[in-house]
């Protein structure tokens, strides 16, 4: 089966996967139900539709068996995960030429001298936010020892900026890849220069490293030689109001979660992460044959989400990273609804087009079962808020259901709790509940639309937030 047609199924089987499931789940609670008549009430909607409805708790069984069925499911992907994830490290296979036997029985007993960090800014008119980019490398406790800008097709002061900083600048030549083509430029110049422990870091220029982000890094680096990448963890900007809050917050449980994962990566972010010149060679050699791309060619230029796709293709190859939790960044965050739903739409539909491109495979099953679990999602809080919406409007009187009231409060801690170390703001966004839970919903929105567009083979768009001079973000394509 050809790419094209089997990026095209990865939305049909998702959505038919996920309903099913839900379905299935919904005939099981359903069968299960209570024969009390005299516990169901009957309601009319807006003096229209007949509702139904239990005003006593599920049973205890039916309870017990979607907790255990929920652990199983979890656990099981755990394991299932861990299993594949150790497999890689001990294969000596060589379709996996990253995999950490073959690193280090090819490199025992060499020394590749002390690690460097050679810093690649891809930047598209980035005159704005470039110079606290820069500044918060050069203040790094361990500083880069080179930060080259990739300024592609700029028509704003960002390259001469650049060079008033005293760092190197790179200008893409007739690159129409967007940030992936105009980093295979400077990647196609840089690499061949670069020893095995002259890292390459890439960072997003509207970034901000936190300090000790590259001495822990370079550490990690220096201690073990079989480590090919090490990640980021991003944090939003301030401000933008309640759209920015909701990011914020979603970047922070992004964060808890690596850190219980114990830093076990799920995308490498372009925001920042640092690669060993060995990890970046493999890929572009192996692209076109084991990995999908253009052979010589580090990122896939067909991929909208090109960092996604890296980690998936470094994953194939047995590469091991790891994203540390005191590696942090500050990153910047869409103003607005329309900005924020471009941006998420690019990310959902790369994300499925990269699963689409590798198939089902043991280094992909961790992404599948998540586009599962966000599609379960999907239809489980679209029926929740619908069900609540029906019982507000058909009721003549308020009814607390004790069960469902436990339920939410318990919830409403867990939302807090993972938020807590964002402040105030944060706690106060949490504990109302019904705003992150609309924003959810959002993204839900997103997600299905991701899924539609690319059953029907709708074009993707990859679109850029630009500065304007002042200060104020502006849309371009």
């Amino acid at each position: 089966m050809s790419r094209g047609i089997f990026q095209r199924l990865v939305g049909i089987v998702i959505a038919v996967t996920v309903g099913g499931a839900a379905a299935l789940l919904w005939f099981g609670i359903a069968s299960t139900g209570n024969s009390a008549v005299e516990s169901r009430a009957e309601g009319i909607v807006l003096g229209v539709w007949s509702v139904l409805y239990d005003s006593v708790a599920p049973q205890p069984r039916v309870i017990l068996t979607a907790i255990a069925f929920a652990l199983l499911l979890s656990a099981g992907v755990a394991l299932l995960e861990r299993r594949i994830a150790n497999r890689s490290r001990r294969s000596a296979n060589p379709r996996t030429p990253l995999a950490p036997k073959i690193v280090m029985a090819e490199t025992r007993g060499m020394y590749a001298g002390p690690v460097t960090v050679t810093v690649l800014i891809p930047a598209h008119n980035e005159e704005a936010s470039l110079p606290a980019t820069i500044a918060s490398l050069l203040t790094q406790s361990h500083r880069p020892e080179r930060v080259i800008v990739v300024a592609d097709n700029c028509t704003d002061a960002t390259a001469a900026l650049a060079r008033e900083a005293g760092v190197e600048v790179f200008e893409s030549v007739n690159n129409t890849k967007k940030k992936a083509g105009a980093l295979n430029q400077a990647l196609k110049w840089l690499l061949p220069g670069q020893g095995d422990n002259d890292v390459v870091m890439v960072m997003d220029a509207d970034t901000s490293l936190d300090d000790g982000f590259l001495e822990v890094a370079v550490s990690r680096m220096t201690n073990d030689r079989a480590l090919m990448a090490v990640g980021g963890l991003f944090y939003g900007e301030e401000g933008h109001g309640i759209v920015g809050q909701f990011q914020r917050n979603e970047y922070i449980r992004y964060s808890r979660e690596i850190g219980r994962r114990r830093g076990r990566v799920f995308v490498l972010t372009g925001t920042a992460s640092l690669f060993r010149p060995r990890a970046l060679r493999t890929v572009a050699q192996s692209r076109g044959e084991s990995i999908p791309g253009i052979q010589g060619d580090v990122y896939d230029t067909a991929s909208l989400t090109e960092d996604n796709e890296l980690t998936i293709a470094l994953k194939s190859l047995g590469g091991l990273m790891i994203s540390p939790m005191q590696c942090t960044v500050v990153t910047e965050l869409m103003p607005n609804f329309c900005t924020l739903w471009a941006q998420r739409l690019r990310w959902q539909r790369g994300a499925l087009e990269n699963l689409g491109a590798y198939g089902a495979t043991p280094q992909t099953l961790r992404y599948w079962a998540q586009q599962f679990g966000i599609g379960y999602g999907v239809i489980a809080l679209s029926a929740y808020l619908l069900l609540i919406l029906l019982m507000v409007l058909s009721l003549d009187n308020w009814v607390w259901f004790p069960f469902w009231l436990g339920i939410g409060i318990v919830f409403s801690i867990e939302r807090v709790v993972t938020v807590w170390k964002g402040g105030w703001r944060a706690r106060l966004l949490a504990v109302t509940l019904f705003p992150e839970l609309f924003f959810d919903m959002f993204l839900n929105v997103i997600y299905v639309k991701g899924i539609i567009d690319i059953s029907l083979d709708r074009q993707a768009i990859w679109k850029h937030l630009n500065h304007s001079p002042f200060g104020e973000p502006s849309k371009a394509q």
